[in-house]
């Protein structure tokens, strides 16, 4: 009896469980073939992408002389806005005198 549950659990074995680990084995290696060729892919697209921005991407001197533009012309309203505003108290002030 000991002998035909042992061949039995050999047959099994031998039958049944070495393909199924088999296809296993090789349903993960594949799989992770594929993965690693797909990160490998996106690796590369990111660094086309990071490339990409950093051709369009303005420096910080491009962009520091622009504000220093910005300001200037900003001031140079100001202080004309306050030209007027000083005009227009005056001759308001001597309207009502």
């Amino acid at each position: 009896m000991n002998e035909t549950l042992f061949s039995q659990i050999d047959n099994w074995i031998t039958v049944v469980e070495l393909p199924a680990l088999s296809a296993l084995f090789w349903m993960i290696w594949h799989g992770r073939r594929e993965t690693d060729g797909e990160i490998d892919a996106l690796k590369g697209q990111l660094s086309a992408h990071q490339i990409e921005i950093a051709r369009h991407y303005a420096p910080s001197r491009d962009l520091h002389t622009l504000e220093n533009r910005l300001t200037a012309h900003l001031l140079r309203i100001e202080s004309k806005l306050d030209a007027t505003a000083l005009k227009t108290e005056k001759i308001s002030g001597r309207r009502g005198e």
